[in-house]
């Protein structure tokens, strides 16, 4: 419909339209009658081009009908009227709904370009032709916000409500339209509407949320700064005559840093913090032309050292559990670019205070995502990587719990996909090589935050595949087990663990070294160590059929049947994974399990006792291995094998891996030895067993 009031007269019609056919087969002549009239006037209403004229001067030469057909006539003839009428309806309306459409392509086009204006035009066009399209009340609402025409926003919100009151979209430019003209309780509102109807958007949504609680936050602070400082309290005047006082140029660095020390005694509070903002501090530091040369580094002498140390000091302190400055300070240019580049300064002092307030803003995950928007964070790494590849280097620390942080930020780790190999695998893998007592306190950290980074698919991948990392490991490795490193050697198995799930060349070319490193901790004392290792062995054995029998020449298998002896679910899964794997390599490796368990009782008690798909279904695929050499179904006769690979296949439809092991295993089972046979049929598991015959070669 082109708007509500046709829908409100389409309805109307379609009643009186169903009253007037009820009434013409009414079996009451006189009803009958009165609802031909009236459905003559009907038709006689209709636009000219619905209905047909017929000149009632005229003779008419037509018969008349039979008194039993006018009925049947009438009502058939006024249905094809109204039949006709909507289909011009539904193709105007397409028609309509097509201009409309290539209307707002137009209008998406140019808001691309940053052409607003142009943009809510095209959009406007699009609603003359159709007043009921949501997405062009919503694309125009986004594009009123850009320019700043927030009631307008609000008030497309409002008609995208009305054509669909479940619209995300709507709900969310009007949120924001609310908190740019500073009404927080019907933004909040809003953002909370959208939490309510999909809760997939909460995250996005809890930002937004956190932003009102900001804003709201921010006018209570200027608001209590403005009242005290009317009353003119000492400490509240001191804050605008030192900033009188910056504002004099061509002050020698003495000058302006013992006025910032003072400063920064006296907007340690909100209110100091709230003032020194709206007076615009920031700004009067950053336009200085002696503060903005030390920040830059462009005079090395001790003064201009020192002044840069009271900045960046000033800085740290009016950003202290302050969102509003801290927004504030990253709108500034000359800040965000002298943070990024201070963190490498020469002098130490200067170096402190930088990552210090680095970690100010890693602190909270507002403060994460304020930097990581506005800092350059390919830069950045690179600065925080050479502060903890210092040898003497004292806020390594500092440097490595700061990347850390900002690792867990996803826009961080995508910003840095394309620059790694400089910025972080060089430095990274050099500390591996060279582990010393003077990096093995940031070893730990340094591959916990990498690790961080790898939750990036990208960034996983083209760790996974750089040999530089591989070399690395492998001399990290033998460091770690020479010297005791187990504080790092834990974290080291882990990162490795996680990029040997990709299958890479670089992994197949060092598979043979990394699996026999790992076969070394396997007699180690730390649980977790042997845990780890045996999942790195899990992950790289499928990758290189030489690794394989590598390791089956040093008795894998013996470990690995230890391990399925005495350990926790999670040693267990990559155990039996890494079982599986060396018995599908042939028979060597079969044998060497039937010797040490002949009855194959570990196995059977995994399938019987674990519920965890992976180890059930490597057990019975490692049975089904072990089944192909002669003998091995004899010696089962007699014990519970059928029955537990027989519940496995019959089991849960979701569990398809376990089920199509089970059912192989179960089918070489009883080939190699057909007296199990009976007992399938005992349990009436024939049926299973050929309706899985599929999976058996």
């Amino acid at each position: 419909m082109e708007n509500l009031e046709d829908v409100e007269i389409f309805l109307k019609n379609v009643d009186k339209i169903s009253q007037l056919v009820g009434d013409l087969q009414s079996s009451d002549g006189e009803v009958q009658k009165e609802a031909m009239l009236q459905a003559d006037c009907y038709i006689a209403a209709l636009p000219e081009a619905c209905r047909t004229t017929l000149n009632k001067t005229g003779i008419n030469t037509n018969p008349p009908l039979h008194p039993s057909l006018v009925k049947t006539y009438t009502t058939e003839h006024f249905m094809k009227i109204m039949e006709k009428d909507a289909e011009d309806r539904r193709i105007k309306r397409m028609t309509k709904v097509k201009h409309a459409t290539a209307l707002k392509d137009k209008g998406n086009e140019a808001y691309a370009r940053g052409d607003y204006e142009t943009a809510v035009k095209y959009y406007s066009d699009g609603l003359a032709e159709v007043k009921d399209m949501q997405t062009l009340y919503t694309n125009r609402a986004q594009a009123y916000i850009k320019l700043e025409r927030y009631c307008e926003a609000i008030s497309d919100c409002e008609w995208a409500l009305k054509v669909n009151d479940g619209c995300i979209k709507a709900y969310f430019h009007m949120g924001k339209a609310y908190l740019r003209l500073r009404k927080h309780i019907e933004a909040r509102n809003c953002f909370e509407k959208i939490m309510e109807m999909e809760s997939g958007k909460e995250n996005m949504v809890k930002e937004y949320l956190d932003l009102v609680d900001s804003e709201e936050k921010r006018e209570l602070e200027e608001v209590k700064a403005r009242k005290e400082h009317s009353k003119g309290e000492i400490k509240t005047t001191a804050v605008l005559q030192l900033l009188e006082k910056l504002l004099r140029p061509s002050e020698t660095p003495l000058y302006y840093c013992g006025g910032l020390e003072i400063l920064s005694q006296v907007v340690t509070d909100c209110t100091g913090q709230t003032l020194f903002r709206v007076n615009n501090g920031f700004s009067i530091i950053s336009s200085n032309d002696t503060v903005r040369s030390c920040l830059m580094q462009k005079t090395q002498d001790a003064d201009s050292q020192d002044l840069c140390v009271s900045v960046l000091k000033l800085w740290k302190v009016i950003c202290c559990e302050n969102d509003e400055n801290q927004k504030m300070l990253m709108r500034c240019p000359v800040a965000r670019e002298s943070v990024v580049h201070l963190v490498t300064s020469e002098h130490a002092a200067v170096r402190k205070e930088c990552l210090e307030l680095l970690c100010l803003y890693s602190k909270t995950s507002r403060g994460r995502r304020l930097a990581t928007e506005n800092l350059n964070s390919h830069i950045l790494l690179k600065n925080l990587m050479a502060s903890m590849s210092e040898p003497k280097e004292q806020h390594a620390s500092t440097a490595v719990s700061i990347l850390e942080t900002f690792a867990a930020e996803e826009r961080f780790r995508i910003q840095l996909r394309d620059v790694l190999t400089n910025s972080l695998v060089v430095p990274f893998t050099t500390m591996l090589k060279n582990i010393s007592k003077s990096n093995q306190h940031v070893l730990p950290t340094l591959i916990s935050a990498v690790g961080c980074l790898a939750q990036d698919n990208v960034i996983h991948q083209n760790l996974a595949h750089e040999q530089q990392c591989w070399e690395a490991f492998l001399a990290a490795f033998k460091q770690c087990t020479a010297s005791g490193y187990k504080e790092i050697l834990i974290p080291l198995l882990g990162l490795i663990f996680n990029l040997s799930t990709i299958t890479s060349p670089a992994i197949h070319e060092y598979s043979v070294s990394i699996c026999d490193s790992c076969l070394g901790l396997l007699e180690d004392a730390n649980e977790e160590i042997i845990t780890r290792a045996t999942g790195v062995l899990s992950n790289v054995l499928p990758q290189s059929s030489e690794a394989v029998h590598h390791v089956i020449q040093e008795n894998v298998v013996q470990k690995m049947l230890w391990l399925l002896k005495g350990t926790g679910q999670t040693a267990t899964k990559w155990a039996i994974k890494t079982m599986t794997v060396c018995t599908a390599a042939g028979d060597f490796a079969r044998k060497q399990l039937l010797k040490s368990d002949k009855k194959l009782s570990t196995l059977r008690h995994l399938l019987s006792s674990s519920c965890d798909e992976m180890i059930s279904g490597n057990a019975a695929l490692c049975l089904a291995h072990c089944f192909e050499l002669e003998g091995v179904a004899t010696r089962l006769l007699g014990t519970d094998i059928v029955l537990l690979l027989l519940r496995h296949a019959a089991g849960d439809t979701e569990r398809t891996a376990v089920q199509k092991n089970s059912a192989i295993a179960l089918g070489k089972l009883c080939r190699s030895d057909p007296r199990h046979v009976q007992k399938l049929r005992e349990l009436h598991g024939l049926e299973i067993l050929h309706s899985c015959a599929k999976f058996i070669s």
